[in-house]
Protein backbone atom coordinates (compact mmCIF):
# COMPACT_ATOMS: atom_id res chain seq x y z
CA UNK A 1 0.00 0.00 0.00
CA UNK A 2 1.35 3.22 -0.90
CA UNK A 3 1.80 5.66 2.14
CA UNK A 4 0.02 9.09 1.73
CA UNK A 5 2.40 12.25 0.70
CA UNK A 6 3.56 14.54 3.81
CA UNK A 7 4.22 17.93 4.25
CA UNK A 8 5.49 20.18 6.76
CA UNK A 9 3.01 23.00 8.13
CA UNK A 10 4.40 26.03 10.25
CA UNK A 11 2.23 26.96 13.46
CA UNK A 12 4.05 30.17 13.80
CA UNK A 13 5.13 32.14 17.25
CA UNK A 14 3.14 30.18 19.33
CA UNK A 15 3.37 31.42 23.24
CA UNK A 16 2.49 27.66 23.98
CA UNK A 17 2.08 24.26 22.25
CA UNK A 18 -1.47 23.97 20.91
CA UNK A 19 -2.80 27.85 21.44
CA UNK A 20 -2.84 28.39 17.57
CA UNK A 21 -5.99 26.82 15.63
CA UNK A 22 -4.34 27.00 12.55
CA UNK A 23 -1.19 26.73 10.95
CA UNK A 24 0.75 28.09 7.71
CA UNK A 25 1.70 25.38 4.72
CA UNK A 26 5.11 26.38 3.83
CA UNK A 27 4.84 24.74 0.43
CA UNK A 28 1.66 24.32 -2.18
CA UNK A 29 -0.42 20.87 -0.54
CA UNK A 30 -2.54 19.06 -2.47
CA UNK A 31 -6.05 17.60 -1.33
CA UNK A 32 -5.14 13.96 0.79
CA UNK A 33 -1.51 15.41 1.79
CA UNK A 34 -0.71 14.64 5.44
CA UNK A 35 0.23 17.25 7.28
CA UNK A 36 2.32 16.52 10.13
CA UNK A 37 1.78 18.47 13.37
CA UNK A 38 3.37 18.33 16.86
CA UNK A 39 0.76 16.37 18.37
CA UNK A 40 -0.31 13.63 15.14
CA UNK A 41 -1.18 14.78 11.81
CA UNK A 42 -4.11 15.45 9.54
CA UNK A 43 -5.56 15.21 5.90
CA UNK A 44 -5.82 18.39 3.59
CA UNK A 45 -9.20 18.47 2.78
CA UNK A 46 -8.67 21.16 0.09
CA UNK A 47 -5.81 22.31 -2.01
CA UNK A 48 -3.88 24.97 -0.15
CA UNK A 49 -0.96 27.24 -1.62
CA UNK A 50 2.18 28.39 -0.47
CA UNK A 51 1.60 30.37 2.79
CA UNK A 52 -2.04 29.83 3.39
CA UNK A 53 -3.46 28.69 6.53
CA UNK A 54 -4.99 25.03 7.26
CA UNK A 55 -7.41 24.26 10.19
CA UNK A 56 -4.89 21.92 13.30
CA UNK A 57 -8.29 21.64 14.81
CA UNK A 58 -12.12 21.64 14.60
CA UNK A 59 -13.55 24.94 14.93
CA UNK A 60 -17.07 25.77 15.37
CA UNK A 61 -18.80 28.12 13.56
CA UNK A 62 -19.00 32.03 15.12
CA UNK A 63 -15.68 30.87 17.45
CA UNK A 64 -12.59 32.76 17.44
CA UNK A 65 -9.82 31.35 15.56
CA UNK A 66 -6.26 32.54 17.07
CA UNK A 67 -2.81 32.21 15.27
CA UNK A 68 0.36 33.45 17.03
CA UNK A 69 -1.22 33.08 19.81
CA UNK A 70 -4.43 35.85 19.33
CA UNK A 71 -7.59 36.07 17.92
CA UNK A 72 -7.33 36.64 13.80
CA UNK A 73 -11.29 36.49 13.09
CA UNK A 74 -13.91 34.51 13.50
CA UNK A 75 -15.23 31.18 11.95
CA UNK A 76 -18.04 32.19 9.79
CA UNK A 77 -19.03 28.42 9.08
CA UNK A 78 -17.57 25.15 10.99
CA UNK A 79 -14.12 24.42 9.87
CA UNK A 80 -12.72 20.57 10.30
CA UNK A 81 -9.49 19.95 10.50
CA UNK A 82 -7.45 20.01 7.34
CA UNK A 83 -9.77 22.56 5.79
CA UNK A 84 -8.04 25.69 3.77
CA UNK A 85 -8.85 28.47 5.89
CA UNK A 86 -9.42 31.52 4.04
CA UNK A 87 -11.62 34.65 3.13
CA UNK A 88 -14.31 31.97 2.40
CA UNK A 89 -14.80 30.86 5.96
CA UNK A 90 -13.05 33.40 7.92
CA UNK A 91 -13.52 36.93 8.22
CA UNK A 92 -13.47 39.62 11.17
CA UNK A 93 -16.56 39.85 14.15
CA UNK A 94 -16.88 42.43 17.14
CA UNK A 95 -13.78 44.24 17.79
CA UNK A 96 -13.57 43.40 21.11
CA UNK A 97 -13.71 40.16 20.04
CA UNK A 98 -9.49 40.43 18.73
CA UNK A 99 -9.07 43.37 21.57
CA UNK A 100 -9.97 42.46 24.99
CA UNK A 101 -8.83 45.80 27.45
CA UNK A 102 -5.65 45.66 28.82
CA UNK A 103 -4.14 47.91 31.66
CA UNK A 104 -1.19 50.36 30.27
CA UNK A 105 1.71 50.25 33.29
CA UNK A 106 5.09 50.30 32.86
CA UNK A 107 6.72 47.54 30.95
CA UNK A 108 9.78 45.93 32.08
CA UNK A 109 12.30 45.37 28.97
CA UNK A 110 15.03 42.83 28.55
CA UNK A 111 16.55 43.78 24.85
CA UNK A 112 17.08 40.16 22.80
CA UNK A 113 20.70 40.68 22.14
CA UNK A 114 23.37 43.53 22.83
CA UNK A 115 23.76 46.14 20.23
CA UNK A 116 26.78 45.47 18.02
CA UNK A 117 27.82 48.95 16.80
CA UNK A 118 27.57 51.88 18.58
CA UNK A 119 28.27 54.39 16.24
CA UNK A 120 27.97 55.74 12.19
CA UNK A 121 29.83 57.19 10.15
CA UNK A 122 27.49 60.56 9.38
CA UNK A 123 27.66 64.41 8.72
CA UNK A 124 26.99 66.69 11.29
CA UNK A 125 24.87 70.18 11.14
CA UNK A 126 25.59 73.31 12.16
CA UNK A 127 22.65 72.98 14.44
CA UNK A 128 23.77 69.66 15.99
CA UNK A 129 21.59 67.91 13.86
CA UNK A 130 22.82 64.19 12.58
CA UNK A 131 22.54 63.27 8.77
CA UNK A 132 22.84 60.14 6.94
CA UNK A 133 22.70 62.06 3.69
CA UNK A 134 23.14 65.27 1.85
CA UNK A 135 20.56 66.15 -0.81
CA UNK A 136 19.18 69.61 -1.75
CA UNK A 137 15.44 69.62 -2.36
CA UNK A 138 13.51 71.57 -4.57
CA UNK A 139 10.70 71.63 -2.72
CA UNK A 140 7.12 72.80 -4.92
CA UNK A 141 4.43 74.77 -2.64
CA UNK A 142 1.83 73.35 -4.91
CA UNK A 143 0.93 71.02 -7.63
CA UNK A 144 1.29 73.82 -10.16
CA UNK A 145 5.14 74.06 -9.40
CA UNK A 146 5.80 70.39 -9.74
CA UNK A 147 6.94 70.23 -13.43
CA UNK A 148 8.92 73.47 -12.93
CA UNK A 149 10.77 71.69 -9.65
CA UNK A 150 11.26 68.54 -11.73
CA UNK A 151 13.31 70.48 -14.53
CA UNK A 152 15.02 72.31 -12.17
CA UNK A 153 16.09 69.15 -10.29
CA UNK A 154 17.08 67.33 -13.85
CA UNK A 155 19.30 70.03 -15.44
CA UNK A 156 20.99 70.45 -11.44
CA UNK A 157 21.84 67.24 -11.31
CA UNK A 158 23.27 67.30 -15.02
CA UNK A 159 25.33 69.76 -14.26
CA UNK A 160 27.01 69.97 -10.62
CA UNK A 161 29.06 67.69 -9.93
CA UNK A 162 30.41 66.99 -6.12
CA UNK A 163 31.33 64.05 -3.97
CA UNK A 164 29.73 65.66 -0.89
CA UNK A 165 26.59 65.90 -2.46
CA UNK A 166 24.00 62.58 -2.89
CA UNK A 167 21.67 64.57 -5.57
CA UNK A 168 19.54 67.13 -5.90
CA UNK A 169 15.85 65.87 -5.59
CA UNK A 170 12.07 67.00 -6.58
CA UNK A 171 10.05 66.59 -3.85
CA UNK A 172 6.78 67.09 -5.63
CA UNK A 173 3.52 66.66 -4.44
CA UNK A 174 -0.40 66.82 -5.47
CA UNK A 175 -1.90 69.58 -2.95
CA UNK A 176 -1.11 73.12 -2.17
CA UNK A 177 -4.28 74.53 -3.66
CA UNK A 178 -7.94 73.95 -3.80
CA UNK A 179 -8.19 73.30 -0.19
CA UNK A 180 -8.91 75.75 2.89
CA UNK A 181 -6.67 77.39 4.85
CA UNK A 182 -6.87 75.98 8.32
CA UNK A 183 -8.20 72.81 7.73
CA UNK A 184 -6.84 69.57 8.64
CA UNK A 185 -5.82 68.64 5.44
CA UNK A 186 -3.76 72.23 4.88
CA UNK A 187 -2.75 71.74 8.43
CA UNK A 188 -1.17 68.36 7.46
CA UNK A 189 0.28 69.64 4.24
CA UNK A 190 2.40 72.80 5.81
CA UNK A 191 3.61 70.40 8.56
CA UNK A 192 4.93 68.35 5.88
CA UNK A 193 6.88 70.13 3.78
CA UNK A 194 8.35 71.80 7.09
CA UNK A 195 9.46 68.72 8.21
CA UNK A 196 10.79 67.79 4.91
CA UNK A 197 12.44 71.54 4.44
CA UNK A 198 14.05 70.73 8.44
CA UNK A 199 14.86 67.50 7.59
CA UNK A 200 18.65 66.84 8.52
CA UNK A 201 19.16 64.91 5.26
CA UNK A 202 18.47 68.15 3.56
CA UNK A 203 21.24 70.36 3.43
CA UNK A 204 19.84 73.18 1.48
CA UNK A 205 16.35 73.82 0.37
CA UNK A 206 14.86 75.53 -2.94
CA UNK A 207 11.19 76.30 -2.38
CA UNK A 208 8.82 76.57 -5.85
CA UNK A 209 6.27 78.66 -5.79
CA UNK A 210 3.68 79.46 -8.67
CA UNK A 211 2.33 82.56 -7.36
CA UNK A 212 -1.35 82.20 -6.40
CA UNK A 213 -1.38 79.09 -4.75
CA UNK A 214 -3.27 79.23 -1.25
CA UNK A 215 -0.39 77.25 0.13
CA UNK A 216 1.89 80.53 -0.19
CA UNK A 217 5.54 80.02 1.36
CA UNK A 218 5.53 82.74 4.11
CA UNK A 219 2.25 80.00 5.29
CA UNK A 220 4.41 77.15 5.63
CA UNK A 221 7.04 78.65 7.59
CA UNK A 222 6.52 82.01 8.91
CA UNK A 223 9.48 83.70 9.70
CA UNK A 224 11.26 81.42 11.75
CA UNK A 225 12.90 79.14 8.75
CA UNK A 226 14.97 81.17 5.97
CA UNK A 227 14.67 79.00 2.64
CA UNK A 228 15.56 80.05 -0.61
CA UNK A 229 12.54 81.06 -2.81
CA UNK A 230 11.33 81.44 -6.47
CA UNK A 231 8.23 82.44 -7.59
CA UNK A 232 7.41 81.55 -11.51
CA UNK A 233 4.67 84.16 -12.09
CA UNK A 234 6.99 86.77 -10.46
CA UNK A 235 9.92 85.62 -12.20
CA UNK A 236 7.78 86.03 -15.94
CA UNK A 237 7.56 81.47 -16.89
CA UNK A 238 9.51 78.68 -16.45
CA UNK A 239 12.93 79.50 -18.46
CA UNK A 240 13.67 82.35 -16.16
CA UNK A 241 12.99 80.97 -13.03
CA UNK A 242 14.69 77.40 -13.69
CA UNK A 243 17.56 79.94 -14.92
CA UNK A 244 17.27 81.68 -11.49
CA UNK A 245 16.79 78.21 -9.30
CA UNK A 246 20.39 76.96 -10.65
CA UNK A 247 22.27 79.88 -9.91
CA UNK A 248 21.02 79.56 -6.12
CA UNK A 249 21.22 75.74 -6.24
CA UNK A 250 25.36 76.30 -7.41
CA UNK A 251 25.84 78.89 -5.02
CA UNK A 252 24.18 75.98 -2.43
CA UNK A 253 26.51 73.31 -3.68
CA UNK A 254 29.44 74.83 -3.17
CA UNK A 255 28.22 75.51 0.73
CA UNK A 256 28.16 72.36 1.43
CA UNK A 257 31.38 71.01 -0.89
CA UNK A 258 33.62 70.26 1.58
CA UNK A 259 31.87 68.15 3.90
CA UNK A 260 32.99 65.00 5.49
CA UNK A 261 31.26 61.71 7.15
CA UNK A 262 32.46 61.62 10.68
CA UNK A 263 32.11 59.39 13.68
CA UNK A 264 28.45 59.87 15.68
CA UNK A 265 26.63 57.71 18.11
CA UNK A 266 24.06 55.37 16.70
CA UNK A 267 21.70 57.19 19.45
CA UNK A 268 20.87 59.77 17.18
CA UNK A 269 19.63 57.62 14.55
CA UNK A 270 15.90 57.70 13.91
CA UNK A 271 15.05 54.87 12.24
CA UNK A 272 10.99 54.28 10.47
CA UNK A 273 9.55 50.95 9.75
CA UNK A 274 7.15 50.18 7.48
CA UNK A 275 5.87 47.14 5.47
CA UNK A 276 4.40 46.92 1.65
CA UNK A 277 3.27 43.89 -0.02
CA UNK A 278 2.40 42.34 2.75
CA UNK A 279 2.35 38.09 2.78
CA UNK A 280 1.60 35.09 5.50
CA UNK A 281 5.36 35.16 6.17
CA UNK A 282 6.09 39.15 7.29
CA UNK A 283 4.91 37.83 10.10
CA UNK A 284 6.74 34.85 10.84
CA UNK A 285 10.46 36.05 9.89
CA UNK A 286 10.81 39.66 8.30
CA UNK A 287 8.95 41.55 10.70
CA UNK A 288 10.11 39.87 13.92
CA UNK A 289 13.13 40.31 12.20
CA UNK A 290 13.42 44.13 11.81
CA UNK A 291 12.20 44.06 15.41
CA UNK A 292 15.00 42.76 16.61
CA UNK A 293 17.20 45.42 14.75
CA UNK A 294 14.53 47.93 16.40
CA UNK A 295 15.01 46.86 19.52
CA UNK A 296 19.54 46.82 19.23
CA UNK A 297 18.99 50.06 18.14
CA UNK A 298 16.67 51.29 21.10
CA UNK A 299 19.06 49.25 23.18
CA UNK A 300 21.27 51.72 21.81
CA UNK A 301 19.85 54.97 22.38
CA UNK A 302 18.19 55.08 19.28
CA UNK A 303 14.75 56.51 17.95
CA UNK A 304 12.24 53.84 16.38
CA UNK A 305 8.84 54.84 14.39
CA UNK A 306 6.03 52.70 14.02
CA UNK A 307 3.24 53.80 11.88
CA UNK A 308 0.28 52.46 9.66
CA UNK A 309 -2.80 53.29 12.30
CA UNK A 310 -5.26 50.87 10.17
CA UNK A 311 -2.60 48.04 10.59
CA UNK A 312 -2.13 48.25 14.22
CA UNK A 313 -6.13 47.54 14.10
CA UNK A 314 -6.87 43.82 16.13
CA UNK A 315 -3.81 44.26 17.46
CA UNK A 316 -3.73 47.50 19.53
CA UNK A 317 -3.88 45.98 22.66
CA UNK A 318 -0.30 44.39 21.79
CA UNK A 319 1.20 47.96 21.74
CA UNK A 320 -1.33 49.12 24.59
CA UNK A 321 0.45 46.36 26.94
CA UNK A 322 3.73 48.20 25.98
CA UNK A 323 2.57 51.54 26.95
CA UNK A 324 5.59 53.06 29.01
CA UNK A 325 2.47 55.64 31.15
CA UNK A 326 -1.29 55.16 30.90
CA UNK A 327 -1.66 58.32 28.54
CA UNK A 328 0.41 56.59 26.09
CA UNK A 329 -1.84 53.80 26.26
CA UNK A 330 -5.13 56.06 26.07
CA UNK A 331 -3.26 57.69 22.77
CA UNK A 332 -3.74 54.11 21.30
CA UNK A 333 -7.14 53.73 21.72
CA UNK A 334 -7.99 57.03 20.60
CA UNK A 335 -6.43 56.39 17.35
CA UNK A 336 -8.63 53.56 16.47
CA UNK A 337 -11.95 54.97 17.52
CA UNK A 338 -11.07 58.12 15.30
CA UNK A 339 -9.66 55.29 12.18
CA UNK A 340 -13.30 53.54 12.88
CA UNK A 341 -15.40 56.21 12.71
CA UNK A 342 -13.33 58.29 9.90
CA UNK A 343 -13.34 55.05 7.95
CA UNK A 344 -16.85 54.61 8.42
CA UNK A 345 -17.84 58.71 7.12
CA UNK A 346 -15.93 57.08 3.81
CA UNK A 347 -18.11 53.86 3.47
CA UNK A 348 -15.45 51.94 4.01
CA UNK A 349 -14.02 49.93 7.06
CA UNK A 350 -10.50 48.59 8.29
CA UNK A 351 -10.76 45.18 7.22
CA UNK A 352 -10.44 46.90 3.91
CA UNK A 353 -7.28 47.62 4.03
CA UNK A 354 -5.38 43.86 3.03
CA UNK A 355 -4.89 44.69 -0.39
CA UNK A 356 -5.87 41.66 -2.98
CA UNK A 357 -1.74 40.80 -3.05
CA UNK A 358 -1.98 40.17 0.38
CA UNK A 359 -4.30 37.82 0.76
CA UNK A 360 -3.23 36.05 -2.50
CA UNK A 361 0.29 36.11 0.13
CA UNK A 362 -2.36 34.45 2.39
CA UNK A 363 -3.80 37.30 4.56
CA UNK A 364 -7.02 36.74 5.55
CA UNK A 365 -8.17 39.21 7.74
CA UNK A 366 -6.67 42.99 9.29
CA UNK A 367 -6.48 41.43 12.61
CA UNK A 368 -4.25 38.74 10.93
CA UNK A 369 -2.19 41.21 8.76
CA UNK A 370 -1.86 43.65 11.52
CA UNK A 371 -0.52 41.06 14.01
CA UNK A 372 2.22 40.21 11.94
CA UNK A 373 3.06 43.62 10.94
CA UNK A 374 2.86 45.34 14.73
CA UNK A 375 6.17 42.75 14.99
CA UNK A 376 8.31 45.14 13.39
CA UNK A 377 7.93 47.24 16.29
CA UNK A 378 10.28 44.89 18.57
CA UNK A 379 9.61 44.41 22.12
CA UNK A 380 10.79 47.60 23.70
CA UNK A 381 8.11 49.85 25.52
CA UNK A 382 5.86 52.17 23.94
CA UNK A 383 7.28 56.05 24.82
CA UNK A 384 5.12 58.48 22.77
CA UNK A 385 2.28 58.19 20.16
CA UNK A 386 2.72 61.50 17.58
CA UNK A 387 0.55 62.66 14.83
CA UNK A 388 1.30 62.43 10.90
CA UNK A 389 4.40 64.48 10.45
CA UNK A 390 5.03 65.60 13.78
CA UNK A 391 9.10 65.37 14.66
CA UNK A 392 9.59 62.74 16.84
CA UNK A 393 11.95 63.37 19.88
CA UNK A 394 11.13 60.39 22.51
CA UNK A 395 13.79 58.31 22.90
CA UNK A 396 12.97 54.52 21.98
CA UNK A 397 9.89 53.68 20.56
CA UNK A 398 7.30 56.39 19.02
CA UNK A 399 4.18 55.65 17.26
CA UNK A 400 3.05 58.14 14.61
CA UNK A 401 -0.74 57.78 13.12
CA UNK A 402 -0.19 57.31 9.44
CA UNK A 403 -2.12 55.58 6.68
CA UNK A 404 -1.83 52.29 5.54
CA UNK A 405 -0.61 53.16 2.61
CA UNK A 406 3.30 53.02 2.19
CA UNK A 407 4.35 56.38 0.00
CA UNK A 408 1.74 58.40 2.52
CA UNK A 409 3.31 56.50 5.92
CA UNK A 410 6.48 56.54 4.91
CA UNK A 411 6.11 60.26 4.30
CA UNK A 412 4.39 61.22 7.16
CA UNK A 413 7.72 59.40 8.76
CA UNK A 414 10.54 61.41 7.11
CA UNK A 415 8.78 64.37 7.57
CA UNK A 416 8.92 63.34 11.37
CA UNK A 417 12.77 63.13 11.09
CA UNK A 418 13.52 59.62 10.35
CA UNK A 419 16.79 59.52 9.01
CA UNK A 420 16.58 56.13 7.96
CA UNK A 421 13.88 53.56 6.70
CA UNK A 422 13.53 49.73 6.87
CA UNK A 423 10.57 48.29 4.67
CA UNK A 424 9.33 44.39 4.70
CA UNK A 425 7.98 42.92 1.83
CA UNK A 426 6.12 39.48 1.04
CA UNK A 427 5.00 39.85 -2.34
CA UNK A 428 7.66 42.57 -3.74
CA UNK A 429 8.44 46.55 -3.31
CA UNK A 430 10.19 48.80 -5.25
CA UNK A 431 9.76 51.63 -3.10
CA UNK A 432 11.80 54.67 -2.33
CA UNK A 433 12.45 57.75 0.25
CA UNK A 434 14.50 60.40 -0.20
CA UNK A 435 16.21 62.07 1.24
CA UNK A 436 16.01 59.22 3.57
CA UNK A 437 17.29 56.01 2.67
CA UNK A 438 15.31 52.81 2.31
CA UNK A 439 16.12 49.39 2.65
CA UNK A 440 14.12 46.59 1.74
CA UNK A 441 13.44 43.08 3.55
CA UNK A 442 12.35 40.27 1.84
CA UNK A 443 9.84 37.24 4.03
CA UNK A 444 11.41 34.88 1.94
CA UNK A 445 14.22 33.23 -0.16
CA UNK A 446 12.34 33.23 -3.28
CA UNK A 447 11.42 36.42 -3.25
CA UNK A 448 15.03 37.61 -2.41
CA UNK A 449 16.39 35.49 -5.46
CA UNK A 450 13.43 36.61 -7.74
CA UNK A 451 14.00 40.32 -7.23
CA UNK A 452 17.53 40.83 -5.99
CA UNK A 453 18.11 44.25 -7.79
CA UNK A 454 15.43 45.70 -5.55
CA UNK A 455 16.07 43.89 -2.04
CA UNK A 456 18.86 44.62 0.04
CA UNK A 457 18.45 41.99 2.77
CA UNK A 458 16.84 38.32 2.79
CA UNK A 459 14.76 37.51 5.84
CA UNK A 460 13.21 34.36 4.71
CA UNK A 461 15.54 31.99 6.72
CA UNK A 462 14.62 33.43 9.97
CA UNK A 463 11.77 31.51 10.98
CA UNK A 464 13.01 30.38 14.60
CA UNK A 465 13.32 33.44 17.67
CA UNK A 466 17.05 32.34 17.66
CA UNK A 467 17.45 32.97 13.29
CA UNK A 468 15.61 36.20 14.04
CA UNK A 469 17.97 37.40 16.96
CA UNK A 470 21.35 36.24 14.66
CA UNK A 471 19.19 37.84 10.94
CA UNK A 472 18.44 40.91 13.00
CA UNK A 473 21.64 41.58 14.06
CA UNK A 474 23.29 40.97 10.57
CA UNK A 475 19.83 43.69 9.80
CA UNK A 476 20.87 46.17 12.20
CA UNK A 477 24.38 46.75 10.95
CA UNK A 478 23.42 46.72 7.55
CA UNK A 479 20.91 49.61 8.66
CA UNK A 480 24.22 51.40 10.13
CA UNK A 481 26.01 50.84 7.07
CA UNK A 482 23.36 52.24 5.12
CA UNK A 483 23.40 54.97 7.22
CA UNK A 484 27.37 55.39 6.77
CA UNK A 485 26.94 55.88 3.48
CA UNK A 486 25.95 52.54 2.12
CA UNK A 487 23.79 53.10 -0.89
CA UNK A 488 20.73 51.03 -1.04
CA UNK A 489 19.01 49.73 -3.60
CA UNK A 490 16.05 51.98 -4.18
CA UNK A 491 18.60 54.69 -4.22
CA UNK A 492 20.75 53.08 -6.81
CA UNK A 493 17.95 52.28 -8.86
CA UNK A 494 16.93 56.47 -8.41
CA UNK A 495 13.72 55.58 -6.52
CA UNK A 496 12.79 58.22 -3.53
CA UNK A 497 11.09 61.42 -5.55
CA UNK A 498 7.79 60.33 -7.43
CA UNK A 499 7.01 58.43 -3.77
CA UNK A 500 6.50 61.60 -1.10
CA UNK A 501 2.67 61.90 -0.98
CA UNK A 502 1.67 63.86 1.76
CA UNK A 503 -1.33 62.64 3.33
CA UNK A 504 -4.74 64.15 1.53
CA UNK A 505 -7.71 64.70 4.43
CA UNK A 506 -10.58 66.87 3.84
CA UNK A 507 -12.32 68.34 0.77
CA UNK A 508 -10.86 69.40 -2.26
CA UNK A 509 -12.84 72.64 -3.27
Amino acid sequence: MTEPKSAEVVVPLVPKDGADDVGLVRSDVRRGTLIRLSGGAVAALDDIPAGHKIAVRAIAKNAPVRKYGEVIGVALRDIPPGSHVHLHNLGVGPHSVGTAPLAAGTPVWTPPAVPTRDHFLGYRRADGRAATRNHIAVLPTVNCSATVARMIAQTANARIESPSLDGVIALTHELGCGMAEGTAGDDILRRTLRGYARHANVAGVLLVSLGCEVNQPENIFGEELAVETVAIQDLGGTAATVNAALDRIAAMSSQIAGLVREPISVSELTLGLQCGGSDAYSGLTANPTLGVAADLLVAAGGRVVLGETPEIYGAEHLLRRRAATPPVGDRIDELIAWWQAYTARNDAELDNNPSRGNRAGGITTIWEKSLGAVLKGGTSPLNDVVAYAEPVTAPGLSFMDTPGYDPVSATGMVAGGANLLAFTTGRGSVFGSRPTPCFKISTTTRLYKQMRGDIDFDAGPAMSRDDQIQYGTLLFEALVDMASGAPSKSEALGFGTEEIVPWRMGAVV
